[in-house]
């Protein structure tokens, strides 16, 4: 029998099914991101894992979950608009669709964003790329 194709999944879906990112997944819902991030795109997401939040005090966390202006601040930080492929990733400053731009660095065998560290590289959505981080990365204020 044929395969099937494989559904078209957008990057909150492509999250959702990866189940390592909870936490983003809930902080996208929290801040009113899902329709945003479900649209045509496309998007470069550096995705925290549950882990990366789990290094923030809960306190801290839990308030920003509360505060749906930074955290929409902090997510969109974590978005590039268009598809960055692992292969296009240049190191220097990278303009976010928050407004800021964060570092990108390699370093022993490493790319870097800011202080995170990227883990997987080129998670296919239909409308984007996700590239896994192991820290939630903060805009200045």
């Amino acid at each position: 029998a044929a395969a099937l194709p494989a559904a078209a999944k957008d990057i909150v879906q492509t999250a959702q099914d990866n189940g390592s990112f909870n936490t983003l997944v809930v902080a996208i819902q929290q801040a009113g991101l899902v329709d945003t991030l479900k649209g045509a795109g496309p998007f470069t997401v550096f995705a925290p894992t549950d882990a990366a939040f789990a290094k923030i005090p809960k306190d801290q966390l839990d308030a920003l979950l509360k505060d749906k202006a930074k955290l929409t601040k902090v997510l969109t930080y974590h978005v590039v608009p268009g598809t960055v492929l692992a292969k296009d990733v240049k190191p220097g400053q990278v303009k976010t669709v928050e407004g800021q731009s964060f570092t990108v660095k390699a370093a022993g065998g490493k790319v870097m964003v800011d202080n995170a560290v990227v883990t997987m590289t080129d998670v296919k959505a239909d409308n984007g790329v996700i590239h896994v981080i192991d820290t939630v990365i903060l805009p200045k204020s």
